[in-house]
């Protein structure tokens, strides 16, 4: 097998692999600068649609690591840019932070609360009850239910905490509608993230924390897969999966000194 700092491009999930909420994890800074001086192509794809490009770069800025806006793509880019493929020029009721409704403008889909094409359910701190109860009308009126990402939890610095997918699930149940996901595993986002970095599949690398989002898409798209442990996967949990990572890590300072 090539090594792994043979590879061309790195593909890297950031919650639980970069940082735990506003804290940066051990051996992030030397991966990142091994990355430049190495004259690797790399990209930060993360799963969660609450920040915009601009907003990753400007959190990892205040925890002194500088990377251009351009090595980050989200769900939340990934979503407007399928939907925006599939019907361009329409109309969503959204369920989500700025980061998801920023990248549905910026493709041409407009807001709607009354009749919708889609509706389209993201990560936010600012879901209630009424939220669902509107979603589950529109759903059954005809509009289409997407969801940013098909994660159930996402890792936070208070544990574990309810992501899309966990929030997304009493909009199905209530209609009988399953929502289509566009985040990892879905290779709609991980043949993007290769086409930004400009690499084969065969020279890259997916770095994560996840068995069923990261691990899997590397795997489905493939790529070698990192599998690291600072992050939300004990090596125990690793054995209830049907597959494997190429590598299991502690952390991503480990691929600078293998």
């Amino acid at each position: 097998m090539e090594s792994l700092q043979d590879k061309k491009g790195f593909i890297c999930d950031m919650d639980g692999v970069i940082y735990h909420g506003n804290r940066l994890l051990p051996g992030v800074t030397e991966f990142v600068d091994w990355l430049y001086r190495e004259k690797k192509e790399f990209l930060f794809l993360t799963n969660s649609s609450e920040r915009s490009p601009r907003e990753l770069q400007q959190k990892l800025a205040r925890m002194g690591l500088e990377i251009s806006e351009e090595h980050f793509y989200t769900s939340a880019l990934a979503t407007a840019k399928f939907i925006s493929s599939q019907s361009p020029g329409c109309s969503a009721y959204v369920i989500g932070a700025p980061g998801l409704m920023n990248a549905l403008y910026e493709v041409g889909i407009t807001m709607n609360d009354v009749n919708p094409d889609y509706v389209v359910v993201g990560e936010t701190t600012t879901y209630h009850y009424d939220n669902i109860v509107h979603a589950v009308s529109l759903v059954r009126a005809g509009a289409r239910l997407i969801g940013t990402n098909s994660d159930l939890t996402g890792p936070s610095e208070h544990g574990l905490i309810p992501a899309c997918r966990a929030l997304i699930a009493p909009i199905e149940l209530a209609t009988g509608k399953s929502a289509y996901f566009v985040g990892k595993p879905n290779p709609l986002m991980m043949r993007t993230g290769l086409k930004m970095l400009g690499v084969h599949s065969a020279e890259a690398v997916m770095v994560g924390d996840r068995m069923d989002t990261d691990i899997i898409a590397g795997i489905e798209t493939g790529l070698d897969t990192v599998l690291v442990l600072s992050g939300c996967t004990s090596p125990e949990e690793v054995e209830q999966f049907p597959y494997r990572p190429n590598h299991i890590l502690k952390g991503v300072g480990d691929i600078v000194s293998m």
